[in-house]
């Protein structure tokens, strides 16, 4: 039945993962059907790399698919191949490869799918090109002419290529020198290894591509540009003691900022690091951005963002090594400066920057220049076909501050008029102006859990007949 049916749009970590929760809340009879353009279900952009280098930057113990069993996927890592793991048993503590984490969300995919027959799933492999609202179900259009109606719907389409920059000559981007999805197959191919690449962006996505040339014998220099030219900072080795909860959370930008200085200066004093600060902030960051006037978090996203990101989202101990030991031999460049131009002479690319701080231009020459400066989310320069479908139906609208598109903390889609869908939903990095931290497992788990409870909790099972009863000798029916 279409009215207990409910459809969700991307087989990556955020759509699997819902799925599996919704299996879990909802009336047996529930139908989930599970839909992903690409090859793969349940693996998404982050986890689908194969290089064994290209870690989780959060350690196992809090990167488990269930609340109620938190160590669920360390229990899972036992039971795999010891070649996984070539430098030990994994435990709690460990940053495993993030194709091992792929492998787990699978595994519990297929699972899923063996349980009893009653729960059912589908999966559906397509685009979903449009949503038409019928009277009281959606219909989905996909390619290739088919249909699927359903009662709900939910848009866990992740994350973007990054937008290219404005440059005078837009055709550099159709160039052969420049790849503008990290992630693509053929980013790295037919690279020489001595020839010089520059990465756009210095963040976690940079240290991949980094990790990726070195692992594949690049002995070329690597220069990495971003405005500020900050890098992700590193975990801290081993586990951090949390400070005692003293004092309530500011909602204030300059409050806040004050308050994380004085608190990290406060756990160095006391010889613990400031890293255990930003993790005890973590449990409450989406209530003290919820909760911030809107003028602080444009204020935020303006000036302090990329100090959150690289002090937030860090890299695993063995990754910053290999990093610092690629800048320490001279190979790996970072570049503080702002792109002014892109250039192809001599059959090279020749990209034009002007270093921060500086009043002239520099040349950095490249034979690849692939962008690495993070998803683009503004929905309204986003060219996939569902998203200017929705947009120009005016069923959805993007956030105010460009980073996703406009919900309700139930997860709820705003119209162009601002009101509320009862059957559209969205999960995941789509959400990220009304949760801010919506890209990290521990984050986007919470998020998946609560909605498949909400879904659940709407969607209704189909009505029983009435019990009938045969009278009985003896017995006075009469009222």
């Amino acid at each position: 039945m279409t009215s207990t049916s409910i459809a969700v749009i991307g087989a990556g970590f955020s759509g699997t993962l819902l799925s599996l929760h919704l299996l879990r809340r909802c009336p047996d009879n529930t139908r989930v059907v599970l839909i992903e353009r690409n090859s793969q279900f349940g693996r998404g952009q982050a986890y689908s790399t194969g290089n064994p280098s290209h870690l989780l930057n959060v350690p196992a113990g809090r990167m488990s698919a269930f609340h109620d069993r938190p160590m669920h996927f360390v229990e899972w890592l036992r039971t795999q191949p010891p070649s996984e793991f070539p430098s030990g048993p994994p435990n709690a503590q460990s940053f495993v490869p993030r194709r091992v984490y792929g492998a787990y969300i699978r595994s519990l995919l297929g699972a899923e799918i063996r349980r009893a027959p009653r729960r059912t799933l589908e999966l559906i492999r397509g685009e979903v090109l449009q949503i038409e609202r019928q009277s009281v179900t959606l219909r989905l259009v996909l390619d290739r002419g088919r249909v699927v109606e359903v009662g709900r719907a939910v848009l866990a389409i992740g994350n973007f290529p990054p937008e290219p920059m404005k440059v005078a000559d837009p055709s550099f981007y159709d160039s052969i020198f420049y790849r503008p999805d990290p992630w693509a197959a053929e980013t790295l191919t037919g690279l020489d290894a001595a020839s010089p690449v520059v990465l756009i962006g210095t963040g976690l996505t940079m240290v991949d591509m980094v990790i990726s040339l070195l692992d594949q014998g690049h002995r070329g220099p690597i220069h990495a540009v971003s405005r500020r030219g900050l890098l992700p900072r590193p975990h801290a080795a081993g586990p951090q003691m949390l400070p005692e909860e003293t004092h309530e959370f500011p909602i204030r930008v300059n409050d806040l900022l004050r308050f994380l200085r004085q608190e990290a200066s406060a756990a160095k004093s006391r010889g613990t690091s400031w890293q255990a600060i930003v993790d005890e902030l973590r449990p409450f960051t989406q209530d003290v951005w919820q909760t911030m006037p809107l003028d602080d978090r444009k204020r935020f996203l303006r000036h302090l963002r990329p100090w959150w990101e690289v002090h937030r989202h860090r890299m695993p101990c063995p990754v910053a090594q290999r990093i610092e030991a690629a800048r320490a031999s001279g190979q790996l460049h970072i570049h503080a400066g702002r792109i002014s131009a892109y250039e192809i002479r001599d059959s090279i690319a020749r990209v034009i920057l002007r270093p921060k701080g500086s009043n002239r231009d520099e040349t950095i020459e490249a034979a690849r220049v692939i962008a690495c400066s993070g998803p683009n989310a503004d929905y309204s320069r986003i060219s996939h076909p569902l998203v200017r479908s929705l947009l120009a139906q005016g069923v959805v609208r993007p956030d105010p501050l460009r980073l996703g598109l406009d919900v309700t903390p139930n997860c709820a889609l705003l119209n162009r008029e601002g009101a509320i869908s009862r059957r559209l939903f969205a999960v995941g990095p789509v959400t990220k102006s009304a949760f801010w931290e919506m890209t990290a497992v521990p984050d986007i788990r919470r998020q998946c859990e609560f909605l498949a409870q909400h879904l659940a909790s709407l969607t209704k099972p189909p009505p029983q007949p009435e019990p009938t009863h045969e009278p009985k000798p003896g017995v006075n029916y009469a009222i």
